[in-house]
């Protein structure tokens, strides 16, 4: 049974929400503090977001940024501000629909059976492809998880794609410079030091499941991933 996470500050709307998803066998749950979304949002490791855009502390378009750090969870915008600027900034900051109240429920449910079709059902790209494994070692495409036997560790955004570019090229050299083109983004100064953090951050996570200077200082030319948990 699929689960959503609904973030609406506006019980009556988020009630009649639940009940009438739930018909349809998904799993509702509504935010439960909203300085906390995060966190809930990481203990209930939702299939998809209903995610309005007022609300109480930080709006809509911020959780969705931090959301967006840590997993590539589809996210519906269900709000009643029906600017076109709106739209797109919900988009911009990693949404992947947006519906404007007052709605129509045979809609909502459309728009999320056909975006849980597409990420997880019959029409998904990457069904084949969710996750990549080496000899027991497992980086989930879409969770943005790494797990080795049995431990595993949730990675940011940033982790996340240095990984993917290590087990992409495997025992090969990536360069500072390339490495620090794949973090590069128009919202944020990425430079040599917030390569390094990084890099320190994911080893940790790495030696955290029992992974060990997998990911190694090449002097003067980069860093490069060697498989040393299968002593190859």
């Amino acid at each position: 049974m699929k689960q959503i996470y609904l973030v609406e500050d506006d019980p009556k709307i988020a009630g009649l929400l639940k009940d009438y998803l739930e018909r349809y066998e998904y799993t509702v749950t509504i935010v439960n503090a909203f300085d906390t979304i995060i966190d809930e949002f990481k203990q209930l490791n939702p299939h998809l977001v209903l995610m309005d855009i007022n609300l109480p502390r930080y709006d809509g378009f911020y959780w969705c940024r931090q959301i967006r750090s840590i997993s590539n969870c589809p996210i519906i915008f269900i709000s009643a501000r029906d600017s076109g600027m709106d739209q797109v900034m919900a988009i911009e900051n990693g949404g992947d629909d947006y519906i404007t109240k007052p709605f129509n429920f045979d809609v909502v449910q459309a728009k999320i059976k056909g975006i849980m079709r597409r990420i997880y059902g019959e029409y998904a790209v990457t069904k084949q492809a969710d996750f990549i494994e080496i000899d027991g070692f497992v980086l989930y495409l879409t969770a943005m998880e790494v797990k080795y036997k049995e431990e595993v560790a949730v990675l940011t955004k940033n982790e996340f794609v240095l990984l993917k570019a290590f087990t992409d090229q495997i025992n090969q050299v990536l360069s500072r410079t390339h490495l620090l083109e794949l973090l590069w983004d128009d919202e944020h100064f990425v430079d040599d030091n917030t390569l390094s953090v990084n890099i320190t951050r994911l080893r940790k996570k790495l030696e955290d499941i029992g992974i060990e200077n997998s990911i190694q200082t090449v002097r003067g030319a980069g860093y490069k991933m060697v498989n040393t948990w299968s002593g190859t």
